[in-house]
């Protein structure tokens, strides 16, 4: 049930009406006829830009419109009033029942209020985290995948079929560098002195690898050349890494479909197809690229390159994909995995990215809008830095990474559910600080705290009704008499939760999870609210002594915000709290 969808049809099939009976003129488009909460909530309880937008498509006076419409929609029980504002804006106010029965619909559907089929089924690929396998995952990755996993649950919800990937970047020349930070480390095991020289991964995440490395070779490695070990010491590092990546992810309640590998595209034709599919379409030319803009680098010299031409699909120059000496740039590789995927079938492809790749999007979305013809868009999602803080001190924890604080140094020190909401409660391109303290302290001032207060205190009313021999299981309450939900607060209540399928859906439909823990802690707000007058209107307590009826209604509401709070709290991935500890 989206009740703001159910009344814009009733207003779409207002205006066709109007329209068979001459008050409008025939043909108008109505895609861009919106509902929605109006800006302030003492003007009523939805607002639809109708007569605005039609206005000048209809050669009509907007307010003229709109008081046809009201007297249209007037005539619908749902609709207790309907007023002309401004220039045209029209204000509707619904028939309480509405709201009554809103919340019997929650309890009626459970978690599943507000899913929708927006998605269709069709099928998205969600790429994030995907670091380098030279060392543990960071803070910055942990907010990536945080994002990435919320955004994939937020898109399920809603109706897509989410594939989440990791891209190994397993091919390039830091995977040499981690396997000569590894050596170092074997031969640390080996009773010698590592030489960790400038260059080298420093942290003592690698001993571990080390000492499995003199496990399985013992000492005969010692004295080979560096061209006999560095294969096999790289994919031996590279797959240790990867299970502390996926146990990190793991410890954060990640979870993967499909991990792709950067280092299986070459020698596997799958670059040169991807590069030879853009050169049949007329998009690879040999050529020179300008110098870059501003202050020319002393090194740079005008060389012939294969470029391919981005420019086509918007962006702003020309990228190389082979160099002058006929080695792949980085680019090359990455056009073959999306190739990759674009011929897996998906219908959209979200790129989860750090701050630091910005310079990426346009090129990646000039591959992927000519390899798939324009048929399967690319959204890119940058996350920005995230700084730690403790007491609002700058705080750094273990040196085992060497220069970075690791994912699993921030999961131990304030748990995954706290971590992954607190993550959520910026948008992802916004910076965000992360102070250990104030995650921690039960206030209103702690978003995850807060919201998880609220559905705890729903639980401790349910436990107090049962106790006092009232039935509050979801069938009872969803049979209640609701008529009794008539005071402001309550109605308030219900209205918050009738924006919660709306949300979703503008959530998902802009890839934001973020709206998510934003609207959690508003409602979370409300309810909090709605506790807190019982203290002084003691008709708005949950519980009615003597009056069982009367509080199973009021329990009904409490119950359904329990339900949405559990709903939104499983998008971000958090577990909700019964109890508070």
């Amino acid at each position: 049930m989206n009740l703001f969808s159910d009344i814009r049809d009733l207003v779409i099939a207002s205006l066709h009406a109007m329209a068979q009976d001459g008050q409008l003129p025939a043909g108008l488009d109505f895609a861009n006829v919106a509902v929605e909460p109006p800006r302030d909530a003492a003007h009523g309880d939805m607002a639809t830009n109708a007569a605005m937008v039609l206005a000048k498509p209809a050669a009509m006076q907007p307010r003229a419109i709109a008081e046809a419409l009201a007297a249209r929609l007037m005539a619908d029980p749902r609709v207790a009033g309907a007023d002309v504002a401004g220039p045209g804006f029209l204000n509707l106010r619904l028939n309480p029942v509405i709201w009554q029965g809103l919340v019997r619909s929650v309890l009626t559907q459970g978690t599943a209020y507000g899913r929708s089929t927006l998605g269709a089924g069709l099928k998205v690929n969600v790429e994030f985290v995907s670091a380098n396998p030279t060392g543990p995952m960071h803070v910055g990755h942990t907010r990536g995948a945080v994002f990435g996993d919320a955004l994939a649950r937020l898109l399920a919800y809603s109706g897509w079929n989410v594939t989440r990937e990791y891209y190994i970047n397993d091919g390039g020349a830091q995977v040499d560098v981690l396997a000569r930070s590894a050596f170092e480390r074997y031969r640390e095991a080996n009773g010698l002195s590592p030489e960790i020289r400038e260059g080298l991964y420093p942290g003592d995440y690698l001993i571990p690898v080390g000492e499995a490395l003199k496990a399985k070779y013992g000492t005969s490695l010692l004295d080979q050349p560096e061209s006999v070990w560095l294969h096999d010491v790289r994919d031996f590092a590279s797959a240790m890494m990867m299970e502390e990546i996926r146990g990190d992810l793991a410890l954060l309640g990640v979870r993967m479909d499909v991990y792709s590998s950067e280092k299986a595209l070459y020698g596997t034709g799958e670059i040169e197809a991807a590069i030879d599919t853009l050169r049949g379409l007329g998009l690879i030319y040999e050529g020179v690229l300008e110098p870059p803009k501003g202050k020319e680098p002393d090194d740079w010299e005008p060389r012939v390159q294969t470029l391919f031409r981005s420019t086509a699909h918007g962006d702003d120059v020309d990228r190389p994909v082979q160099k002058s000496d006929g080695a792949w740039t980085y680019f090359a590789p990455d056009i073959a995995y999306h190739y990759n995927k674009v011929r897996r079938g998906f219908d959209a492809l979200i790129d989860i990215f750090g701050a630091d790749h910005g310079g990426y999007v346009k090129r990646m979305k000039a591959a992927v809008s000519a390899l798939s013809n324009g048929r399967v868009p690319l959204d890119i999602k940058l996350i920005q830095l995230v700084k730690l803080y403790k007491n609002g001190e700058p705080f750094k924890m273990s040196k085992r990474a060497g220069t970075f604080v690791t994912l699993r140094d921030v999961v131990e020190q304030a748990g995954a559910d706290v971590t992954r909401f607190v993550m959520l409660t910026r948008k992802n391109d916004a910076p965000l600080d992360f102070d250990f303290a104030k995650v921690l302290e039960q206030s209103k001032d702690n978003p995850v705290f807060y919201v998880q207060y609220a559905n705890a205190r729903i639980n401790s009313v349910l436990r107090k009704a049962r106790e006092a021999g009232i039935a509050v299981d979801d069938a009872t309450l969803c049979a209640a008499d609701l008529a009794g939900l008539t005071h402001e607060a309550e109605l308030k209540m219900a209205k918050q939760l009738a924006e919660w399928p709306r949300l979703v859906e503008i959530a998902a439909r802009n890839n934001e999870p973020h709206r998510v823990a934003f609207y959690l802690y508003e409602l979370a707000s409300d309810f909090h609210g709605l506790w807190n007058r019982g203290n002084d209107d003691t008709s708005l307590r949950f519980i009615q002594e003597g009056e069982t009826a009367t509080s199973q209604a009021k329990i009904a509401l409490a119950r359904a915000v329990s339900v949405v709070i559990c709903a939104g709290l499983g998008i971000l991935g958090v577990t909700p709290v019964e109890e508070m500890r």
